[in-house]
This record gives structure tokens, sequence and C-alpha cells, in this order.
């Protein structure tokens, strides 16, 4: 179960680190539109468009890394100090009756948006946008954020089930000092 645990990690990990790099390229890419724009008085509806798309990928993308590394908010105050026997508990079902139905949903409902952009060939409505097949590339990326989280929630099932059995030390960052976030 820890090397099921290790490989789906690296993969939010390698998605983390692609989507940081994607950040670069949104930061270069509007630096470009702006001086474009303001210096020759060009500007082209794709690239801007573009810009939009990766800032959506960028949040989208890095979920499930995110959930990885215990960065999403929350209310705090509990938790924080809890033995890390309760918190595998609470991460757990958490997990079994929140994280897994939402992400299985979202996966299910958005199938027939994402499959009929590829039906019909879908492109940007605006003139000059993106043509047909970045759209529904970028639509995939729906149900493609949903399975990484499904993926990222079963590595921490795992490491759960592996801390409430016994089998697993506490990680380093439940050693750390943990920050008053409420």
């Amino acid at each position: 179960m820890l090397g099921l645990k290790e490989a789906l990690e690296r993969l939010s990990e390698l998605t983390g680190a692609v989507v940081a790099w994607l950040t670069v390229l949104m930061v270069g890419g509007t630096f470009v539109i702006v001086v474009l724009r303001y210096a020759f008085d060009l500007g082209w509806i794709a690239m801007q468009e573009s810009i939009t798309w990766m800032h959506a990928a960028v949040f989208m993308l890095g979920a499930a890394y995110t959930l990885k590394r215990d960065g999403h908010v929350r209310v705090d105050i509990f938790y924080r100090n809890m033995s890390d026997h309760n918190k595998a508990l609470v991460d757990l079902v958490g997990t079994a009756i929140l994280l897994l139905p939402m992400t299985i949903f979202l996966t299910v409902s958005s199938w027939d948006y994402v499959s009929t952009s590829w039906a019909i060939g879908e492109a940007s409505r605006e003139a000059g946008g993106l043509p047909y097949p970045f759209v529904p590339i970028l639509k995939s990326i729906i149900p493609a954020t949903a399975i990484m989280l499904i993926l990222q929630g079963i590595a921490n099932s795992i490491a759960a089930i592996m801390i409430l059995a016994n089998q697993m030390p506490s990680t380093p960052e439940s050693d750390a000092p943990q920050s008053d976030v409420i």
C-alpha cells in the first residue's frame, strides 16, 4: 500500500511542478500582452484568452498538489491540537464522506459538458479567440481535476489507514509547529 501511496503522491508532485511553470508562462504572457497593447497598440484575443485559461488550469490542476501538501483552507481550531491518530481518523472520514463523493459527482456531471465540446469541435465564441481543439482540451481539465483529487484522496486515505494501524510514523509536517490558521 505504501508503494501505491507514494506513486499517487509523485503524480501530484509532478502536476504541481508543471503548474508552477505554467504560472511563469502566465506572467510572461501577461507582460507581452501589456507591452503589445500599450507600446504597439496591438492585441490578440486568443492570447488574452490563453492567459485566462492558464489561470484556471493553475487553480484546478494545482488542487491535488495543494491537498497533498495539506494547503487547503480549513477552520483549524480543533484539528491542530489533535493527536496524529485522531487527525488520521478525521482525514479518513473527511475523504470518505466529503472529498470522494464531491469529486465523483464532479467527474460524472462534467462528462457530458466535456464530451459535447469535443463532439462539436468547440472553439472560442470570440472572433479571433482560441481555435479548436484548445477549448475542449481546457474543458477536459474539469474531470481531470476531479480524478487527480480522487487519486490524492486515495493516497491520503492510505496514509491515514497506515497511521491508524500504527504502520506509519507521523509525518515531519505534523511535528512542525503549526501556524494559527483559523
